[in-house]
């Protein structure tokens, strides 16, 4: 028999490889070792908990062994094959499966207990069990049918098998449906309630699972799409909530302390991007904001530019400030804008990347596609920062961003009202690379692309880089 020392000791080696890793993450530069560290520390913590279980006994290791080939070819042929446009999809299924495999154990856990003679009748064992088994399916189950709909409301829906029909989730929210949610989560925390009074009722533990995944449904469904970078941040620490339950659960040390440090960063990063966009979480969860439907009729007109045209404008600037959008992700245009980015540098140039926190579909969404293209950390700079610069800025290149660089979140006043955004409109040109004068997902037409310093490009991110990258070097 081993000694439990040696399984306490490689928790605690993985555990701090999770500190040391999450640390990392805090800057775009050292995130992808960051990252790095934390798959180690969790291969630690899984090789240690399978080599504890096997010394005492516990398990078939041919059964593990066969699931963990299975998952990680799964999940590698996922990762692989997923475009960079699709990565937000990926990580919020990525957040439902963390929950559904809280969610199991806590299903497994408690039918044992259900079914076991020896189940204890009463104190507080009885109350610990039961307790951390209802609240890991609770949080579990919610984070997998809420992470399921955030996934497909990123997509636009899904295609039913056979009749080939798609189907999408629409953004709705009315007043009464706070209070269905309200009860189904007052419902759930009762039917814990009732677990304990009658610990061998198994209909208490199926009432709970589908009311939390009917709650989860409900949860992600009047959220829109301005929104859902704060959702996948909250789902992601839903997640990790579950898992310390789930430690707790079956008495496992580096599920407490992994699941706790998840759900706590990503609540933090949850309020980081509320402030961001300069709301509160209630108001995220419970106003329905964003992607509800109702979008301003757009009434005026912009005659567009010329690549040609443009690039002889950025000819002999001394400044330009990139800021990339969810559309450039669309486009996969982030490469052609890092090759319009040594056109200039080439020239003498000051080239920065302006990044708003809410770009895109995910927190740090930006920061990836940037990444992948090689554009180097230090010129990615931060929205409070890069504001300060672009009074001074010769040229600010928009590409694929709208609510993050409209001028109506200034005025206090609808969708937009109060968020922070980039100063775009204090540049002395502006370019705009976008296919049409369409408003973004709050719904609200930017008065900027009208501004007599506003040159628009119309059309498709990639193509239009492209074609400016051409124009530049024939100057």
């Amino acid at each position: 028999m081993v000694n439990p020392v040696v399984w306490d000791i490689g928790y605690l080696v993985s555990a701090a490889l999770f500190i040391i890793g999450i640390k990392r993450l805090s800057s775009p530069k050292t995130a992808p070792a960051g990252n790095r560290l934390g798959a180690y520390g969790m291969l630690l913590a899984v090789i240690v908990t399978l080599a504890r279980m096997q010394s005492e006994g516990k398990i078939e290791m041919e059964l593990v062994v066969g699931g963990l080939v299975i998952g990680g070819l799964i999940g590698f042929t996922m990762a692989k094959r997923v475009e960079m446009t699709g990565m937000p999809e990926l990580v919020a299924l990525f957040n439902g499966f963390g929950g559904a495999a809280s969610a199991l154990v806590g299903l497994s856990e408690a039918l044992k207990h259900i079914q076991a003679e020896s189940a204890p009748t009463g104190g507080v064992e009885l109350y610990a069990i039961w307790v951390a088994i209802g609240l890991s399916g609770l949080v579990g189950w919610v984070t997998l049918t809420g992470s399921l709909m955030a996934m497909f409301k990123l997509k636009g829906g899904f295609t039913i098998p056979l009749t080939k029909k798609w189907v999408r989730f629409p953004t709705w929210g009315p007043p009464w449906l706070n209070f269905v949610k309200g009860g189904l989560l007052l419902s759930g925390l009762a039917l814990i309630g009732l677990t304990v009074d009658d610990p061998h009722n198994a209909q208490y533990v199926y009432a709970l699972v589908a009311v939390s995944c009917l709650l989860g449904v409900l949860f992600v469904l009047p959220i829109g799409g301005a929104d859902m970078p704060v959702v996948v941040s909250l789902l992601n620490s839903l997640s990790g909530i579950a898992a310390a339950f789930t430690g707790f659960v079956i008495g496992n040390n580096v599920l407490i302390i992994a699941g706790s440090m998840v759900g706590a960063a990503g609540l933090i990063l949850t309020f980081i991007m509320c402030k961001a966009m300069n709301r509160t979480l209630p108001a995220v969860l419970f106003k329905s904001f964003g992607g509800s439907g109702d979008k301003e009729q757009l009434t005026r007109t912009k005659v567009g530019s010329d690549p040609e045209e443009v690039a002889m404008v950025c000819d002999g600037i001394s400044k330009c400030v990139i800021i990339p959008g969810y559309g450039m992700a669309v486009s996969q245009a982030q490469h052609a804008v890092k090759e319009f980015a040594d056109i200039l540098e080439a020239q003498d140039v000051e080239v920065s990347y302006g990044i708003h926190p809410v770009a895109g579909r995910m927190p740090g969404h930006m920061n990836v596609l940037l990444a992948e293209a090689n554009v180097p950390y230090e010129q990615l700079i931060e929205m409070d920062d890069i504001n300060g610069e672009l009074p001074e800025t010769d040229v600010a290149l928009v590409i694929g961003a709208n609510d993050t660089v409209n001028p109506a979140a200034r005025s206090g006043e609808g969708p937009l009202g109060g968020m922070p955004i980039i100063a775009a409109d204090k540049a002395r040109v502006v370019i705009i690379i976008k296919r049409s004068l369409s408003v973004g997902y709050a719904g609200v037409d930017n008065d900027l692309f009208y501004e007599n310093k506003t040159m628009m490009l119309f059309g498709d991110g990639k193509k239009m880089m492209n074609e400016l990258n051409s124009a530049m070097k024939e100057l």
